[in-house]
């Protein structure tokens, strides 16, 4: 009688163990990370354009979000896996992966994850720049609304490389930030908020032909004298009476003599608070910006402006005036003179007020 072999048999139950194990494997790899349904803060994920599915799984599982990032790119790249491991759930049998920056739970399973990438709903937030600001000013709303630091914001503004990329003969992006209302992605690059803000202001232009025909040096030039306008006007239609007086004053040689620039120094350049008033002493500060102290423009924009006094600056009337000051009321207006007899007069006046 022939002994039976239990070869097949152990085989058999060797290759059963080896897949049921497989198959726990694979279903305890592709289950949510945590089964906690009160995780108090998600992940912030942000996925840059053009980022391929392989480097997005990758990232997923760097943060946490998933336990294994070959298999959640399998899932992806074959999305039969994804319907077996996840039996009777809705599955995205045509996964479109979005840019865009992202909120994720580490309780949720490939599914909500696919589903979520490829919405597009990224979380954003309307931002609104007041015409008239500095660089430091805009990172701190930038800031306040969770888009980017303020120290990162301010590091974007003086980089180098894509300064010269625009071309823009300067320092830093000041003057160059174009004030307006954007939608911004959360905890996006700075750089990327340079980026948008400096091609608004170059779209912007484009409404002006004395400014967008002009080169890079001259428009520069504009720019700085528009930066000025932008803080000492109040009134729209004044912008280009002011305007009028610093060319006058610039033509002559003659110092601009705008608390606007003072005020530039004592919190940019030397980062004190905004001062309620400028004092005599603030005047004679030995800074090139001062222009109480040097004439000419100063070496740069003391703000980013809008359309009014770029507008101001690049179609200036001609007049006789050289000098302006608040009229005393509450209007905002100014009131311009052509002679310092006729300043004067106004002056007295305006204190009577």
């Amino acid at each position: 009688m022939k002994k039976k072999s239990f070869l097949p048999i152990i085989f058999v139950s060797v290759f059963f163990l080896f897949a049921v194990c497989t198959v726990l494997f694979l279903i305890q790899q592709t289950r949510a990370v945590s089964s906690d349904e009160n995780l108090e803060s998600a992940v912030r994920i942000e996925i840059p354009y053009g980022m391929s599915v392989k480097n997005v799984a990758s990232l997923l599982k760097e943060n946490g979000i998933v336990k294994n990032d070959t298999l959640f790119y399998i899932s992806v790249r074959f999305p039969a896996f994804l319907k077996v491991m996840f039996p009777g759930q809705t599955t995205n049998a045509k996964f479109s992966l979005k840019s865009g920056t992202y909120y994720l739970q580490k309780n949720m399973d490939y599914p909500e994850i696919q589903k979520i990438l490829s919405s597009g709903q990224t979380e954003y937030a309307k931002v609104v720049i007041p015409e008239g600001l500095t660089i430091s000013r805009i990172g701190m709303i930038l800031e306040e609304n969770r888009i980017c630091s303020l120290s990162d914001f301010k590091s974007a503004c003086k980089n180098q490389s894509m300064l010269k990329e625009y071309g823009i003969p300067a320092e830093s992006f000041e003057g160059y930030l174009f004030p307006d209302t954007y939608f911004l992605n959360i905890g996006m690059k700075a750089e990327s908020v340079v980026s948008i803000m400096v091609d608004n202001f170059f779209t912007k232009i484009k409404e002006v032909p004395a400014l967008s025909e002009k080169n890079a040096e001259d428009l520069n030039q504009i720019l700085i004298l528009a930066s000025i306008v932008e803080r000492e006007y109040r009134v729209a239609d004044e912008a280009p009476l002011i305007a009028s007086v610093f060319k006058n004053r610039l033509k002559y040689n003659i110092g601009l003599y705008s608390c606007a620039t003072v005020v530039y120094i004592l919190t940019e350049i030397e980062g004190r608070p905004h001062p309620e008033k400028v004092y005599l002493n603030d005047l004679k500060i030995d800074n090139p910006y001062n222009t109480y102290k040097y004439a000419g423009l100063t070496p740069g924009p003391i703000s980013n402006p809008g359309l009014v006094a770029l507008n101001a600056a690049a179609n200036t009337p001609k007049t006789n005036y050289f000098f302006f000051q608040v009229d005393g009321g509450d209007s905002g207006r100014h009131v311009f003179a052509e002679t310092f007899d006729e300043h004067k007069t106004n002056h007295n006046l305006s204190v009577k007020k």
